[in-house]
């Protein structure tokens, strides 16, 4: 689906460089559902915004099926992203003033071939909650009208960052489960950024990262369900 061969990425910080990644080779399969492990600083959502487009690397090389974005332009990452990627951050990012089928509807609008706002809704368990405002739902119900709004566009790749971050354990199971829905319906390809290791057992792969590398990739031969996690 996403392969990245030798990609390194700089950033200069006044008189300082730092080095975001440093010679990563990574493939995001088909279908697959990746953890992303590592402590702050680790490169991790640099690693995250490069899969997705919302950076480039500084060396290396990034290819997306038969389409090779090394040397994308602005206009071919935005299109990249609008047609094949799906977001979804720590913070909800939700309009107030809208319902949550409305905030859904923001994407499928303008997107190719969407999801019925109100199906997408139904995926990750909140066909009652359809017209009610954010400031109406608890956190883990906006996160999950947030997975819902980047889901609805059928995306072939979801891109998680800190999904569960701001939420307390019994929410993060339901986000989890939502997510974990997600992959195994739709079949997007998807790629969870975490500090927390428990939320590994439920990958097909766990990737760890340590400044700027990976340090290793582990394969669940039995993922777990995200309510057997052990938090």
């Amino acid at each position: 689906m996403v392969r990245l061969r030798g990609v390194s990425k700089r950033y200069q910080m006044g008189a300082t460089v730092v080095h975001a990644l440093r010679g990563v080779d990574l493939d995001l399969l088909a279908g697959e559902l990746l953890v992303l492990l590592g402590p702050s600083g680790s490169g991790k959502s640099t690693l995250l915004n490069i899969l997705g487009g919302l950076d480039v690397p500084t060396e290396g090389e990034l290819t997306y099926g038969d389409h090779d974005l090394t040397g994308a332009g602005p206009d071919e990452l935005t299109e990249y992203r609008r047609r094949h990627v799906g977001f979804v951050f720590q913070f909800y990012n939700l309009i107030p003033s809208l319902t949550a089928v409305e905030n859904v509807r923001l994407v499928t609008d303008i997107s190719e071939h969407p999801m019925d706002a109100a199906a997408a809704l139904d995926l990750v368990g909140l066909s009652e909650r359809l017209h009610h405002y954010p400031a109406q739902l608890s956190g883990g119900e906006q996160q999950r009208v947030a997975i819902a709004r980047a889901v609805a566009k059928q995306p072939q790749l979801l891109l998680c960052d800190e999904p569960t971050g701001a939420l307390d354990v019994k929410t993060g199971v339901l986000v989890l489960e939502a997510l974990h829905r997600v992959n195994r319906e739709l079949g997007s390809s998807t790629a969870i950024i975490t500090h927390n290791e428990a939320i590994g057992s439920m990958a097909d792969r766990v990737v760890r990262l340590r400044d700027g590398r990976i340090a290793s990739v582990e394969r669940n031969a039995t993922p777990a369900p995200p309510s057997d996690i052990a938090w």
